[in-house]
């Protein structure tokens, strides 16, 4: 009935009747929550839902914020024959309770324009928590341009399977997405590739063709600003990602002096992993906190992703500059980790240049987030406490990260990589990276590992699904390529796992087909079950 299924719901007799003459109360921290209900199922029904004119009556619809009653994101949902009351141990929580309200209705409820019937709530009890903090989404707008009408769209969809993470991948060598006041050209130039390889770029380079066409864009600070205070209201936290020190010839297209000067530099037409980085003189790491600094003043979140991920060090070891800095800072010496592990100065360098960023963040109340491969400096103990690790290779860099005390979010591409292929059959679905991540395998997915112990899977924050945009064109591609899959990992983050968990069978009949007339009723472009 409810996705993701709550930790308890009880169905009662009868059902509460809406209708235009129904009252609405909220207390101030359900404002928000209210605003929500009003506005989800006000163009359905026609309904605009006021307080009681007699302010000591009772409403037919109470939102209440207690949190004795309820811990953070946690709400209870009871309806009744005479009325219905949702109270959430935070506005957050109320506003959860809302979403659930919402499936209690016919998918008819989900319309854009007014369905002429009556509407009715049965009678239920619900309790429900989810069990991480973290239910995140990446959407990577850099391969590809997704306009802000879609993330906005998408931001609503997150809502409503009660995730409350979004993350945006700005920055790429085939594009950077993110207006910077301080330096333009970033976007007068990185943001724009003049055309982009046509079909799989896993076959020899002599087989490759472009499409001719040019492609870019970018979001301004105007831009950002709506997308962040619109997720706000949805309880949703915009984590941003400006990747360095790989992933950045976009960057260097734009501004050369950040490169290692041994071939120009152009944003980037086709896909993989360039071997163009940044250098890392401390101009660069000044335009490095230049641009973070931009992106803490337009993102509130207590989290900046700036990526660390698949850094050839082929530049690096190639230039006087780059070896010059290991050897002012020590690190050709320092070849073996604590636990052991070799790695090479250049391995070093990287773990330095992330301590560096590392402490800039947190010298702004910001945290450090990377992908698995900030590890590779050293292990856990050469990073700074509060970096939070993203595990994507598998969750072995998870694991390593927590039994090492830092903070983790797992996002293996064996489970979560959403721009793997549905099906073993590539013919019949759009192109893809590769792999398969079949509906059921996210639905399966549990992001503590079992080889964790209580205070390792303490570090675990939760977990969050991928969506890499090389093969992704289009907003009706990438809807495709989400949905029905984040119906399941919705599931997969709000399950707290202290009961047992439904067979994928039952999932499937009993929630996710019903939850399909809701995205029907939505214009949401899913992959068809059968």
């Amino acid at each position: 009935m409810i996705l993701p299924q709550p930790q308890h719901l009880e169905r009662r007799d009868g059902a509460y009747a809406l209708t235009n003459a129904t009252t609405l109360r909220a207390d101030d921290a359900s404002g928000p929550a209210a605003d929500a209900l009003r506005s989800a199922l006000g163009p359905a029904t026609g309904f605009t839902w006021g307080p009681p004119s007699d302010p000591a009556s009772a409403a037919g619809i109470t939102l209440t914020v207690d949190a004795a009653r309820h811990g953070p994101e946690a709400y209870s949902l009871t309806v009744t024959s005479d009325g219905i009351e949702i109270i959430g141990g935070d506005a957050a929580g109320v506003f959860y309770g809302v979403q659930s309200l919402r499936q209690l209705l016919p998918a008819d409820a989900f319309s854009s324009s007014r369905v002429d019937r009556t509407w009715e709530v049965p009678a239920v009890s619900i309790t429900d928590r989810p069990r991480f903090g973290w239910r995140g989404t990446m959407l990577d707008v850099a391969r590809h341009f997704m306009p802000k009408a879609f993330v906005l769209e998408l931001i609503d969809l997150l809502a409503l399977h009660k995730l409350n993470v979004l993350h945006l991948h700005l920055t790429e060598d085939q594009g950077w997405r993110l207006a910077v006041e301080k330096y333009p050209r970033l976007t007068e130039v990185g943001a724009w590739r003049p055309e982009t390889l046509v079909g799989h770029a896993h076959r020899p380079e002599s087989e490759y063709t472009f499409d001719g066409t040019p492609h870019g864009g970018f979001y301004t600070a105007e831009d950002v600003r709506e997308i962040v205070a619109y997720a706000a209201e949805r309880f949703i936290t915009v984590v941003p990602e400006i990747d360095m020190p790989g992933h950045m010839l976009a960057a260097i297209a734009a501004y050369p002096e950040l490169g290692n000067g041994f071939k120009p530099a152009e944003v980037w037409k086709r896909w993989g992993i360039s071997e163009q980085v940044i250098n890392l003189e401390d101009s660069t790491l000044d335009f490095c906190r230049d641009v973070l600094a931009e992106v803490l003043r337009l993102f509130p979140s207590p989290y900046v992703h700036c990526g660390g991920d698949e850094c050839p060090k082929t530049e690096w070891k190639a230039s006087e500059s780059a070896q010059r800095r290991i050897a002012e800072l020590g690190l050709a010496d320092d070849s073996a980790d604590p636990g052991g592990d070799t790695r090479t100065p250049e391995d070093a360098l990287q773990a330095w240049f992330t301590g560096q960023m590392a402490d800039y963040l947190a010298a702004q109340g910001r945290r450090f987030v990377g992908w698995d491969e900030v590890l590779e400096g050293g292990g856990p103990a050469r990073l700074p406490d509060d970096v939070v690790v993203m595990s994507w290779r598998s969750e072995a860099g998870g694991i390593e990260a927590a039994r090492g005390g830092l903070d983790v979010v797992m996002a293996p591409c064996q489970h979560v990589y959403f721009d793997y292929y549905q099906s073993e059959d590539h013919d019949a679905e759009p192109l893809a990276i590769g792999g398969h991540i079949p509906l059921a395998k996210v639905y399966a997915y549990r992001p503590i590992p079992g080889e964790l112990d209580a205070e390792a899977a303490a570090h675990v924050l939760g977990a969050q699904a991928q969506l890499w945009t090389e093969y992704v064109p289009t907003t009706e591609h990438a809807e495709y390529m989400l949905f029905p899959r984040l119906c399941a990992f919705a599931e997969a983050v709000w399950r707290d796992g202290s009961g047992e968990i439904d067979a994928y069978d039952v999932f499937v009949a009993e929630r996710l087909r019903p939850h399909l007339e809701r995205l029907d009723a939505l214009g949401v472009n899913y992959r068809a079950l059968d």
